[in-house]
């Protein structure tokens, strides 16, 4: 079960020096607000999945340090160590240096915040942020052709911000566009069928009663020949406004409670079951797809959870390795590291 043995940083965020062993399925880190009980979770999920889900190389270096060091130990696989001089980040693994983690050295991982608690009511950007990266875990060419679209978009608008753009010059962006905004949209559709599939039976187990929810992708599903047509058509317009109008950057995922949505009819309980519900099934997707079980990290989630629900992400996570963090010690949970 177990897939981390231990952390250890330098001059990372508040710690100067810091070492966490976690021999347990379940690791529990308790300390104040400002202790530094995310920053060792940012860590972790740095040397696994090779970037942070909070800040810039630059902020990870403890204030008056000129560097920071991370290594992680896994139980059966190869050590990452992370080491960032203010200008230059290297991960070295089996003896060799990049500045990228390979894909191969990644591994799943599943992050659960207070701030994923509001998802329902957060912007269409921090919805697609959301699933874009829960989808890149489950599908490195998702990743891959995420990337592809972000650089072809970004070329197209620096373009449309130019007043001797042309249909002409930015035609070769529109081609990639469409190559890839056509693929991640239906990949996109598919994944969320998938999550569809058992979101409404997992919420009523978490929240007993019989109400149903989805999730209501918006994109349209077009074909790559529409989707550069259409790009084409909205030339003169994406050149006055100095950026492009259509396109699966523009997609949203909508969290639909008894037929309507979430954020204006759910109660704020319902809301907390329907997220829990949609972090179990992350799991099991991940799981699905990849044929690996995620790391679990819990960064003082239990202080937005009422006991029942408490127990069900304890119980719905009991074959993960967990890493947890909180103000107070949870129920049955001995204490591990106080900060």
């Amino acid at each position: 079960m177990n897939i981390i043995k231990s952390i250890s940083v330098k001059n990372f965020r508040s710690h100067q020096n810091f070492s966490l062993s976690c021999n347990k399925p379940t690791t529990l880190i308790i300390g104040e607000n400002g202790s530094g009980k995310t920053s060792i979770l940012e860590a972790v999920y740095l040397a696994m999945r090779g970037k942070s889900f909070k800040g810039t190389d630059a902020e990870m270096i403890r204030r008056d340090a000129d560097y920071y060091r991370v290594e992680l130990s896994y139980i059966d696989r190869e050590k990452i160590i992370i080491r960032y001089n203010g200008s230059h980040k290297e991960f070295d693994v089996a003896g060799k240096k990049s500045r990228r983690l390979p894909v191969k050295y990644q591994y799943p991982v599943i992050l659960f915040e207070p701030d994923n608690l509001h998802l329902v009511g957060s912007s269409p950007a921090r919805r697609r942020d959301y699933f874009d990266h829960l989808f890149s875990q489950m599908d490195e060419q998702y990743s891959i052709a995420l990337r592809k679209y972000a650089r072809a978009l970004k070329q197209r608008n620096d373009l449309l911000k130019n007043t001797t753009a042309t249909p002409d010059n930015v035609f070769s962006w529109d081609i990639m566009l469409a190559r890839y905004g056509t693929e991640l949209s239906l990949k996109r559709q598919a994944n969320i069928s998938k999550i569809n599939q058992t979101l409404t039976d997992v919420y009523r187990e978490i929240a007993k009663n019989t109400d149903n929810c989805h999730l209501h992708y918006t994109g349209t599903i077009v074909d790559e020949n529409h989707y550069l047509k259409t790009l084409t058509n909205n030339f003169e317009r994406d050149r006055i406004y100095g950026h492009t109008s259509f396109g699966i950057h523009r997609d949203d995922y909508e969290f639909i409670f008894n037929h309507t949505l979430a954020s204006g009819s759910a109660s704020r309980g319902e809301i907390r079951s329907i997220i829990l519900a949609l972090k179990f099934i992350e799991a099991s997707i991940i799981n699905e797809a990849i044929g690996k079980n995620p790391l679990v990290l819990l960064d003082d989630i239990f202080s937005e959870l009422d006991e029942a629900r408490q127990t069900h992400l304890i119980k719905n996570f009991k074959n993960h390795q967990i890493i947890i963090t909180s103000t107070t010690t949870p129920k049955n949970l001995p204490i591990d590291i106080e900060l």
